[in-house]
């Protein structure tokens, strides 16, 4: 693999920092800027928003820029952004400055996903994405930590200037790295992307890319209340969980690039049902200790949760090679439309009364109803086309 990959996942280790490090600054943000927690909180939700809207819209924009001077571009007012909130006592200005570091990463990984699959052969854009979202694992298993380190010894200012030094050797990275291919730079490529983008194939896959990564995040949102009030595990053991989970995820998405180019059905198949199992048995066993540690679901899910998502996001760029950056950007959207569901979906169960046993449940039902799309997407796609199935669906 070019070595500029894993330079592009250094951008991606950095950005995916800045997405899930207020998780932990947002009482000391709150309490600085003199605003309510929950109203801290949006921040994280104009982050979602921002990525969910901005990932199309500037893949589009992108789709007439050369590659490197758009990926610097994106990284750069990335970096801005963080030394503006590093540096304002304005809440509105800091909400602001996240909506516009959302619209900069999705920007960036629609464009990065492209520049990725373009470096290495047609049949290799499983382990080339692989290698960027390792860059989001690690993010998980260091990077957020890290950032909740630095708050606590020397404010939440610190985080935000910790990832604007970050995008730093990212950017030069960029510059002396990426080679220098142009995008299409015409009116009528944009087209010509939007064009390849109408197969039921792609819409299937994103679909399936939402509901799995809408399964992993209604649990990891609240895996460290599940640990603690159903498991009964000591609050100061959560941060080894919660970095279990991350080395999992860093695990999976490292066996998936080896694996999903060659075998996508049996990762899906076989890690989808594996995937499925976990959740009904983390359901289940969550209120035993020495089940759900023996077991050590935290890694497991985290490495099966990836392993699928980033095999989806794979076959997505499969399913569109004529229109990379778009269709990176609708997979960036689609996985952050999961993130924001698989919440809000979690939040209804425990507050529905299922109480926090039963988030895992939920995961289940949401990765079930992956299964479901694919068998009727299996039913549609035989009556249509005479018995021709993709391979790039789960089951396919």
């Amino acid at each position: 693999m070019p070595f500029a990959l894993h330079l592009l996942a250094l951008a991606v280790f950095a950005q995916g920092t800045s997405e899930f490090m207020l998780s932990g600054l947002g009482p000391d943000i709150a309490h600085d800027l003199g605003v309510s927690i929950p109203a801290a909180g949006a921040l994280t939700s104009a982050f979602a928003i921002g990525m969910i809207v901005g990932a199309p819209l500037t893949a589009v924009l992108a789709v007439r820029w050369p590659r490197r001077p758009a990926l610097f571009g994106f990284l750069l007012v990335f970096a801005l952004v963080h030394v503006v909130g590093a540096l304002t006592s304005s809440f509105p200005v800091l909400l602001g400055t996240r909506v516009v570091a959302a619209l900069a990463n999705a920007g960036f990984l629609a464009v990065a996903l492209a520049t990725a699959v373009s470096m290495v052969a047609p049949d290799a854009k499983g382990r080339a994405t692989s290698i960027l979202l390792g860059g989001t694992t690690l993010a998980c298993v260091a990077g957020v930590p890290g950032g909740a380190l630095l708050g606590q010894l020397l404010g939440w200012r610190a985080a935000f200037w910790a990832v604007a030094l970050i995008c730093v050797p990212a950017m030069i990275a960029v510059l002396r790295s990426v080679p220098a291919e142009s995008g299409s730079g015409a009116r009528g490529d944009v087209r010509a992307e939007v064009r390849a983008l109408r197969g039921p194939r792609l819409l299937t896959v994103l679909l399936l890319g939402a509901l799995v990564n809408a399964a992993t995040f209604c649990t990891f949102t609240y895996l460290a209340p599940v640990a603690t009030e159903v498991t009964g595990i000591d609050a100061a053991r959560v941060p080894a969980l919660l970095a279990l989970f991350g080395l999992g995820s860093f695990a999976g998405v490292s066996a998936a690039g080896r694996l999903s180019d060659t075998y996508p059905t049996r990762v899906l198949v076989l890690g989808g049902a594996a995937l499925l199992l976990g959740w009904v048995v983390f359901a289940f066993a969550a209120g035993n200790v020495a089940a759900t540690l023996v077991l050590v679901l935290a890694f497991v899910q985290g490495a099966l949760s990836f392993a699928v998502g980033s095999t989806l996001i794979a076959q997505a760029l499969y399913a569109a090679s004529g229109a990379p950056t778009l269709a990176g950007g609708l997979a960036t959207a689609a996985l952050n439309v999961g993130a924001a569901l698989g919440p809000w979906a979690g939040g209804l169960a425990i507050g529905g009364g299922l109480g926090y046993r039963g988030v895992p449940g939920v995961s289940a039902l949401l990765v079930a109803l992956a299964f479901v799309v694919t068998c009727v997407a299996r039913v549609v796609r035989r009556r249509a086309g005479g018995g021709a199935v993709d391979q790039a669906v789960l089951g396919g």
